[in-house]
Order: C-alpha cells, then structure tokens, then sequence
C-alpha cells in the first residue's frame, strides 16, 4: 500500500513538472513578464553587415534573462540605421550602427524598454577603418 502512494505522488510530481514547462514555454516566464507571453523579436530588414560601419557598445543594468535580452534588442532594432545584439552574460549590447550612433537616443531606447544603460561607447568598426 505504501509503494502505491509513493508511486501516487511521484507520478503526480512529474505531471506538475511537465505541465510547468509547458506552461512556461507558452506564456513566458522568468523575471520579466512571468505572466504575459514572450515577447516577439523585432528583425532589422537589412542585415548584411558589411551596411554597419559603426559599432557602438552599451553595458546594460538589469538584464538577466534571454527575454531581458530581446526587449533590449527590440527596443534598439526598432530604430532605424540600428541592429543591436544583446549578450545576457556580458551584460551588455553590441550595436551595429550605418551611422555614427546617436548614444543618447540608444540610451533612451534602453531605458524606455525598461533597462539602464551604465556606459556607452562608440567606434568605427575595425573592418571599415581607412
């Protein structure tokens, strides 16, 4: 009688387990937005690096998550002349700029998506340099 409860609330743990991960995967999770869906990924149209002459990097408080990381990439990728990609580890955003980037408007990008910018700096890619 005791294994058959024992194998009761094992089975009732894994269907709790895998109806959390299902649930999780569906609706989003994690700290930013654990109740609303994952947010969609913006897409720059042109993403032929060789158009990004300028690099911009910004060291972002607060982000601790992959969606951390899309809301940041979306806030900048909705810009035109910009594609950013976000790196939760390094905490930061490496910006691909046409032009040489505007900081302050990257910066109030991130913070209206929600983030802090801590530094930002700017320079003409390496690849482009006369």
């Amino acid at each position: 009688m005791a294994n058959i409860i024992i194998v009761l609330i094992l089975v009732a743990l894994v269907g709790y387990g895998i109806y959390s991960y299902v649930h999780h995967l569906t609706h989003g999770g994690g700290c930013c937005g654990e109740r609303e869906p994952a947010e969609k990924k913006v897409r720059v149209a042109d993403r032929n690096r060789s158009h990004y002459p300028y690099h911009a990097v910004l060291k972002i408080d607060g982000m601790v998550c992959a969606n951390c990381a899309r809301r940041v990439e979306n806030a900048i990728n909705r810009m035109d002349g910009y594609w950013a990609e976000a790196d939760v580890a390094g905490a930061r955003a490496n910006v691909h700029c046409k032009e040489k980037p505007d900081l302050g408007q990257l910066k109030e990008a991130v913070r209206a998506g929600g983030y802090t910018v801590l530094s930002a700096e700017c320079a003409e890619d390496a690849r482009h340099a006369g």
